[in-house]
């Protein structure tokens, strides 16, 4: 289950507008989406409501009001998670949202005060252990750009080391959209033809990281051949009894201190310990362990003298 989060410090950055799409976008492929809105001034939650009240194709969304510290507890069935965040995200709050993303896509407009807003962002979050490893795949979307300003971010991008994954145009499509519970994916195609050609590079990018992230679990279970059929009784039997065989005339098993090489007896690794409690197993620890190093120590001196 992918998570998605949409993330940029500035207010105003177009984050709102880029999380409703790429669910309905989602949804309108036919699978369960959840759109979780972190942001506190719960922007997509009117949105969600005129929705609802459409008769649309695809998959209904999942509307979801969340706080940055209690980020993940999809509905069953849902197969992608979108996350809306709010403006001023960060310290242990980016954090959180960090943790439990997969993808995040950072949306950014062209002007001093976006760029340098974007900058901070993006360098906090490549502090963050699971973008740092790689674990979670970041992209720049161009949000409102004209042929200039498109130039100016792809060059931003570069210089920080990051990939525009789209850009979209200033375009008063989306603002109307918006205001019906829509977006272009919902539209007859001859309307929006320049916007959704504006979304494929960003659609293409998204699919390709979303097939990259690691599958659960149960997931990868399911996935996995029928496993060999189990050894006969005799045959494990026997591997058990491989196990304890004798060395040094002592029943003993490789287990505990195999980093140091000692070889412990069977008695005081087997479950007896448990049993017998602490205070009996260390004095039978010392009791076998003194010995042998007394042992040694008078073998070595022995040879020593010769």
């Amino acid at each position: 289950m992918p998570v998605i989060a949409v993330v940029n410090r500035k207010g105003g950055s177009g984050k709102s507008t880029l999380a409703t799409h790429l669910a309905a976008w989602l949804a309108l492929r036919g699978d369960k989406v959840m759109l979780g809105d972190v942001d506190r001034q719960r922007s997509t939650v009117p949105w969600l409501k005129l929705r609802a009240e459409r008769q649309l194709a695809g998959e209904p969304l999942h509307g979801w009001v969340a706080d940055p510290r209690n980020v993940l507890r999809p509905p069953a069935g849902v197969r992608h998670v979108v996350l809306d965040t709010p403006g001023g995200l960060q310290g242990f709050d980016l954090g959180r949202v960090l943790t439990y993303s997969d993808i995040v896509l950072l949306p950014l407009a062209d002007s001093l005060f976006d760029r340098e807003s974007a900058a901070a962002c993006l360098a906090e979050m490549r502090a963050h252990p699971r973008v740092a490893s790689g674990r979670v795949q970041v992209g720049v979307v161009g949000m409102r750009l004209d042929a200039e300003a498109d130039h100016a971010l792809h060059a931003w991008a570069a210089g920080h080391d990051v990939v525009m994954v789209g850009a979209l145009s200033d375009s008063r499509i989306y603002v109307s959209v918006a205001e019906r519970g829509l977006t272009v994916f919902d539209l007859p195609r001859e309307a929006v033809e320049r916007e959704l050609g504006e979304w494929e590079s960003l659609l293409e990018w998204l699919t390709l990281a979303a097939q990259s992230v690691p599958q659960p679990a149960s997931a990868r279970a399911r996935a996995r051949p029928p496993a060999a059929p189990a050894a006969s009784a005799p045959a494990a039997a026997t591997e058990a009894a491989m196990d304890r065989r004798p060395a040094a005339g002592l029943s003993v098993r490789q287990g505990l201190s195999a980093a140091s090489g000692v070889r412990l007896p069977i008695s005081l690794i087997g479950s007896e310990p448990s049993r017998a409690g602490a205070s009996a197993f260390m004095r039978r620890w010392l009791g076998w362990v003194l010995p042998q190093a007394l042992s040694a120590r008078s073998t070595g001196a022995r040879l020593s003298s010769t």
